[in-house]
């Protein structure tokens, strides 16, 4: 390390305590003596410095990227970095990461210094001007720009854009980004690049009265796939969920037709209802992380017998036992026991591979990923030696195993991560040097009852 290098070393580990201690001693300050008009310009002053803040933030991830790689820290990806030692979520590390892309310092092959691929707003955020807010408006302007908008244009549009942030607030801006949307393509122009980029079907989590919103943005060929099965399977009187016989193959009869008081949504949601049914019972999806692709519900024996609760889906859905039932009625039975009777759960060293019984128990058990802090459900993970891998003489016994999802699994073979099944069945992961902050060892995500409960067995 040059002299030079040195010395800035010294004076940002200095500044950082510098600023540590300003920020505690503002804190300790009272306020009481300011006026309204001095707490306004206090807060203006502090935004500005707030504002200014991710210029380093930029400087620092761009130099992690550019000088090592996620694994040499303990991680598969560099938005588990940053998720893991900041203590931040996963959506906010990747904000973080494509922020730092967008304006961040930038370096060609040979070595020259490239401005910003946003340059005026990076100006405008280092003065303190623009915000997060307006920078994830910007770039969400870029992402969605029609392929045929050449450079020039876009570098002239990013400029004027740049201006009106260092002056609107950021509701105002995002009308500003709207209408210059609209005028680069007036005559709606998309290739099948655009399309491709915008296409998506996202599945919200599920709300308190169980329900599930569907968000989606559809290519022409999906939405045309979409079209003959809704004019079958949605048709007035087809699978009607409210008929003791549903008709779900060839014409309903004039009675059932007429009787159907659905609307066009509801009957489109039954019809890809009896649609995904047909699929999964067709056998054509094959295994899915050692089990076939099916519907796999955990639930007690005694709400079972009873009729009442709810049930669990490896996928972390809540089922009211109504709709347990009815999957039963249809389904092929496994009893997890996890006694290990009529089920062999201890296999030691015959195999490595679990067995699909011991998957469906670890299903039972575990939900997802046991990973702290992800959120992978059941039928995204893979069964992981916990106490000892497989190549150190790990066995494969269910007191030994636990479910990790595939990118946690291959982390403990790539990095410093170890895991270990505790007495009580809680699997613990510990994290290398690089990543131990202290943070919580074992996943509680898939496991509410966990803290609302803690002392409950």
């Amino acid at each position: 390390m040059g002299t030079s290098a040195a010395a800035d070393r010294e004076a940002m580990l200095a500044a950082v305590a510098q600023l540590e201690s300003l920020t505690a001693t503002m804190n300790r300050l009272s306020i009481d003596g300011l006026t309204p008009l001095e707490l306004l310009e206090l807060q203006q002053r502090r935004e500005a410095v707030s504002r200014a803040q991710p210029v380093l933030d930029h400087r620092v991830y761009q130099r992690l990227r550019a000088e090592c790689t996620p694994t040499s820290l303990g991680a598969t990806t560099f938005t588990k970095v940053l998720s893991a030692r900041l203590r931040i979520s996963g959506e906010e590390a990747a904000r973080r990461l494509k922020d730092a892309d967008a304006l961040g310092p930038r370096t060609s092959i040979t070595g020259e210094v490239l401005e910003p691929k946003l340059p005026t707003i990076a100006r405008g955020q280092a003065q303190g001007l623009i915000g997060t807010e307006h920078v994830k408006k910007m770039r969400r302007f870029v992402k969605k720009l029609p392929s045929f908008v050449d450079y020039q244009t876009r570098e002239d549009a990013e400029r004027q854009l740049g201006q009106h942030a260092c002056e609107l607030d950021a509701d105002s801006f995002a009308e500003v980004v709207a209408r210059t949307a609209y005028l680069l393509n007036q005559d709606g122009e998309f290739s099948d690049v655009d399309r491709a980029a915008n296409r998506h079907v996202l599945m919200s989590r599920q709300g308190a009265d169980g329900m599930v919103t569907v968000r989606a943005k559809l290519t022409p060929e999906a939405a045309a796939t979409l079209e003959p099965i809704f004019e079958k399977l949605a048709a007035p009187g087809m699978c009607n969920p409210d008929d003791e016989a549903p008709c779900v193959d060839g014409q309903p009869d004039a009675v059932k037709a007429s009787a159907d008081a659905r609307s066009l949504g509801q009957r489109q949601h039954d019809a890809l209802v009896a649609m995904g049914r047909m699929v999964l019972m067709s056998g054509q999806l094959g295994q899915l992380n050692g089990l076939p692709a099916t519907i796999v519900v955990k639930t007690e024996l005694k709400d079972l017998e009873k009729g009442v609760g709810h049930g669990l889906t490896a996928g972390g859905t809540l089922l009211p036992m109504t709709d347990v039932l009815r999957l039963a009625s249809h389904a092929f039975h496994y009893l997890a026991i996890f006694d290990g009777k009529g089920i062999p759960l201890h296999l030691g060293r015959s195999r490595r591979i679990a067995s699909p019984g011991q998957r469906i128990v670890l299903l039972a058990k575990h939900h997802g990923c046991t990973a702290p802090g992800c959120t992978a459900s059941g039928y995204r993970c893979q069964v992981h030696h916990a106490n000892r891998d497989w190549k150190a003489g790990g066995e494969t016994n269910i007191d030994d195993l636990t479910l990790a999802c595939g990118p946690d699994n291959r982390m403990v073979e790539t990095t410093g991560w170890t895991t270990r099944n505790r007495p009580d069945g809680v699997t613990e992961w510990i994290p290398p040097p690089e990543l131990d902050c202290g943070q919580s060892r074992t996943n509680t995500y898939h496991h509410p009852d966990r803290i609302l409960a803690p002392d409950d067995p």
